[in-house]
């Protein structure tokens, strides 16, 4: 039995859907920037659904990787940091304002940092609960919030889009600063272990 080259490796499934998610983010904030707001919740739809198979895929067929480990969660930060600024930006009436967009993106950067280092030094840092439960609501106050511009009279079980909107938008900050800190207490160890003697700008 001959291994697999290592482009096999790199170009699996789930790298090549969150490549393709990664091309759809580009596209998805052309559209909130032009104001296609259907176009772009059908489209930020797509993108969430690619996100959930490409994970079902790695484990079901066995094709976690390191690439995959790193590129999947940044192409999601990207993806929900980029919509929320957008979104935020666009003032008016929407449920996500720019102290929410500047929370999940500080949020993003801390985390990402963190993860960095714990991996660096060998320790566990895989995505806690909170951290799911996070990006959950993260896309449902984005696709919510999409939706509300797009179709501003729909209601969904007689409630208007708008005030939908803005509560998931509320409950995935409460989720973005809940994880924010069990990421750090998980990490409390970088301050308490002793460093390794160098110094970084």
């Amino acid at each position: 039995m001959t291994a697999r080259a290592p482009i096999d490796r790199v170009w699996t499934v789930p790298n090549i859907l969150s490549a393709g998610r990664l091309a759809l983010a580009i596209v998805l904030f052309v559209l909130i920037e032009r104001q296609q707001h259907a176009e772009a919740t059908e489209l930020f739809i797509l993108a969430a659904s690619t996100d959930w198979i490409d994970g079902w895929w790695a484990r079901r067929f066995g094709q976690v990787s390191r690439l995959g480990r790193i590129f999947d969660p940044l192409v999601d930060k990207v993806i929900v940091c980029g919509a929320f600024v957008l979104l935020a930006g666009r003032g008016g009436a929407s449920a996500i304002v720019p102290w929410m967009a500047l929370v999940v993106v500080v949020r993003e950067l801390v985390v990402t940092a963190i993860r960095a280092e714990m991996e660096r030094i060998g320790r566990d840092f895989s995505a806690a609960f909170s951290g799911k439960l996070k990006m959950l609501l993260q896309c449902l106050a984005i696709g919510f919030e999409l939706a509300a511009r797009a179709w501003p009279d729909m209601a969904i079980a007689g409630q208007g889009l708008r005030p939908l909107a803005t509560m998931m938008a509320w409950a995935a900050v409460a989720a973005t600063i809940w994880s924010g800190a069990e990421y750090l207490l998980a990490a409390r160890c970088l301050v308490t272990e002793p460093g390794d003697g160098s110094r970084h700008s």
